[in-house]
């Protein structure tokens, strides 16, 4: 008997064994099958057009790029790692202000069919707005690049935070209210307690879709404003027809996003919880 079990457990943890085996190459091989693609295309193109760098000349850049990320030689001549890390600032800013005033807005707009008949119309007329189109207003009103891109950030990042708490605090079930009226719980107990664990997966759904949006428009922003940042750092390559960097930079913008992304999504599933 005990030998029929051990065969049993053994034939069971090959089978599992072989079950993760499988879905880890899947994980890899489609991936590595696509990017394998891209650069082949990649390489067809730029064979047409010389004007286009090769995956290979635009690795052996990137490896003398990275040599030395942070160096500096003045305000206009600084590494693309030093670059970045002004995009990111800028974003965080702007990004952390816009929660700041967009979740609360949207907890009282949900919460009150008053206020959210008030404003709602408002929301609706602003939010699709282009957020380049704020960014004149933001230079009158702050004479500076750097404060007009964050005010840029602000504006478009605090859309989707409002619309997304407002959406999930007004379909928080009745039920759950009248059973805090019933306690007699006050209004910040109700907050705290009943509508924020409901509503906390929508408002971390508004803040993936801000973050988002907050990296693309400071990209555009910064290529407008000049400065630092990695939009100035690609427009300022293409001025020197560095064509290569611009490439590097594409990719760069694109990883930076993906990580953003890739974190708040994780930060969703954590908090995010199933009716059974």
């Amino acid at each position: 008997m005990s030998t029929l079990t051990n065969v049993s457990g053994g034939g069971e943890a090959a089978i599992l064994w072989r079950v993760r085996l499988e879905s880890a190459l899947r994980a890899i091989v489609g991936p590595a099958a696509g990017f394998a693609l891209f650069v082949l295309l990649w390489q067809a193109v730029a064979m047409r057009i010389p004007e286009i760098p090769t995956p290979g000349a635009t690795w052996h850049a990137a490896v003398q790029l990275f040599a030395d990320p942070f160096y500096d030689n003045g305000p206009n001549d600084r590494g693309i790692g030093w670059n970045v890390l002004a995009s990111l600032q800028r974003v965080a800013i702007g990004f952390g202000l816009a929660a700041l005033v967009g979740i609360p807005a949207g907890f009282v707009i949900g919460r009150y069919a008053a206020v959210r008949a008030m404003f709602s119309p408002i929301v609706s007329l602003l939010r699709p707005v282009s957020p380049l189109a704020w960014l004149p207003l933001g230079l009158l009103l702050f004479k500076a690049a750097d404060p007009a891109a964050i005010w840029a950030i602000f504006i478009c990042s605090i859309w989707p935070m409002i619309v997304n708490t407002a959406a999930g605090v007004a379909r928080v079930p009745q039920d759950y209210l009248n059973v805090a009226r019933v306690l007699n719980l006050s209004e910040w107990k109700v907050i705290t307690k009943v509508l924020l664990p409901a509503v906390l997966p929508h408002v971390l759904t508004g803040v993936r879709l801000s973050i988002g949006t907050a990296w693309l428009v400071i990209v555009a922003a910064e290529m407008l404003t000049g400065g630092t940042g990695i939009g100035f750092w690609l427009w300022d390559e293409w001025n020197n027809l560095k064509v290569d960097h611009i490439v590097i930079a594409i990719f760069v913008i694109g990883i930076v996003g993906l990580l953003l992304e890739t974190m708040l999504i994780a930060l969703a599933r954590r908090y995010t919880y199933t009716e059974e």
